[in-house]
């Protein structure tokens, strides 16, 4: 199946319960919240059509790898952009899988984040992601731009209502 990305919003009055565990804002079948599948069921029939609200949920599937390289530090010694904080993780493997990275975003990284990410063209994604050991040339590009503006809209509306978000790579 492979791994992808979910993120949940929450609203800002509750920034410090989230903080203390994130992983109760968190469905226990993100999967088949993203896809339209019955909840813990797998192999169900799905209509894949998110099954919470797009202001609710922001699901990326396998692009968070793409996007991840597109915002992180262009070089040792230089500083990621604000929206990376939005991407940076990765599961930890181990031999019976792997454990999700998760984290919590409050609404002012929220705000900073969306800043980022509309100063984002697609353009730019299309210059720098063919460059990145880890795309495969037009394909994954014009997968990338298509999450990217998925991405821009969900922390934008986020940040306009004053919510933050938690989300988890797995």
């Amino acid at each position: 199946m492979g791994i992808r990305y979910y993120a949940y919003a929450f609203d800002g009055d509750l920034t410090e319960q989230v903080l203390s565990d994130p992983m109760t804002f968190v469905s226990v079948d993100p999967l088949a919240d993203a896809w339209g599948l019955d909840p813990g069921v797998g192999s169900s029939g799905t209509t894949f059509e998110q099954l919470i609200s797009e202001r609710d949920m922001l699901y990326l599937d396998k692009a968070w790898r793409h996007l991840q390289v597109l915002t992180a530090p262009l070089g040792a010694a230089m500083a990621a952009r604000p929206a990376f904080r939005m991407f940076e993780g990765n599961v930890t493997m181990h031999g019976e899988g792997w454990d999700p990275w998760v984290r919590a975003l409050t609404p002012s990284e929220v705000l900073a984040i969306a800043q980022d990410l509309d100063d984002i063209s697609d353009a730019e994604v299309r210059l720098r992601l063919p460059d990145s050991p880890c795309v495969d040339r037009d394909l994954d590009v014009e997968y990338a731009v298509g999450y990217l503006r998925r991405a821009r809209v969900f922390a934008t509306n986020l940040a306009d209502e004053g919510r933050g978000m938690v989300y988890l790579i797995g």
